[in-house]
């Protein structure tokens, strides 16, 4: 007959498992619906949105695969101490909603995003240190010309670092299971944007100041490629405020996007005239 820490750890394996399938399930659908729209499906109808027009031998992208699915791993595990530390007292999660309002749980969600914001932001720069970059942070950097896999491409104790965020919420205020999942799935979807190789946002983006405070896709493959520069994950005001915003970032978004409306209004001339002349 098992005894109770058989049964514990065999219920905490499946709670790791499926903590598992879900994240895998989760890149699946970001990731891979992207990479098949984007790369593959209207790869040619979407080729003047293309940040960079090579595009990355399959080998580093089957790499940004394997390296995901380590991460997965890892978070899967961090999963697993949150459910112990929530049943054994340590967390603040709460299960129902009316126990604090909407208000707050809505408020919970940004404040959430803004916290994940600043601490990647913090840890990012941290790994880029001279002593930390080639342990920590390189293998993300494989991706020069990352795609919508290189999201979760991490090296292990990156991964760690990631996943931090999470158990630091959970512990330093009251927070609903619907709000880390909301948080969770913002991350994830504009993990992948700013991982896509396509910018797509208008070309007055960075220029409007009532959206350049979001950072862009040109934005990351910009970091991607520069390395020392364009740190920030959501918004760009960290960038800002430390000043390592690459000094070329505003005009090399402007410079791809209207190189991509020139493209994009001569196709549709071109387009109208052939339909002119066919009637």
């Amino acid at each position: 007959m098992p005894s109770f820490n058989d049964i514990t750890m065999l219920f905490l394996s499946k709670i790791f498992f499926i903590n598992f399938i879900l994240l895998i399930l989760r890149y699946v659908f970001f990731s891979g619906i992207a990479y098949s729209i984007f790369w593959v499906w209207k790869k040619k109808y979407f080729e003047p949105h293309r940040i960079q027009n090579k595009f990355p031998e399959p080998q580093k992208i089957k790499s940004e695969i394997m390296y995901s699915i380590s991460t997965f791993i890892i978070f899967a595990l961090v999963g697993v101490g949150i459910y112990v530390a929530r049943n054994t007292g340590y967390t603040k999660i709460y299960l129902s909603i009316s126990d604090y309002g909407y208000p707050y749980f809505f408020l919970t969600i940004v404040l959430s995003i803004l916290l994940h914001d600043a601490y990647f932001y913090l840890f990012h720069r941290l790994m880029h240190h001279k002593l930390l970059f080639k342990h920590i942070h390189q293998v993300h950097h494989y991706s020069t010309n990352p795609s919508p896999f290189a999201a979760f491409s991490f090296h292990p104790l990156e991964a760690i670092l990631e996943a931090g965020i999470v158990p630091l919420i959970v512990i330093t205020f009251p927070i609903h299971p619907l709000a880390i999942l909301a948080l969770l799935l913002f991350m994830t979807a504009l993990n992948v944007l700013g991982h896509l190789g396509y910018e797509l946002y208008p070309s007055n983006f960075v220029s409007n100041k009532w959206t350049n405070w979001n950072n862009t896709s040109t934005h990351h493959n910009m970091h991607h490629q520069k390395f020392t520069c364009n740190y920030g994950l959501y918004f760009n005001w960290w960038d800002k405020i430390f000043n390592t915003n690459h000094q070329n970032y505003s005009d090399d978004f402007i410079r791809i996007t209207k190189n991509r409306d020139e493209i994009l209004n001569s196709s549709k001339v071109n387009s109208n005239s052939k339909l002119t002349h066919s009637l």
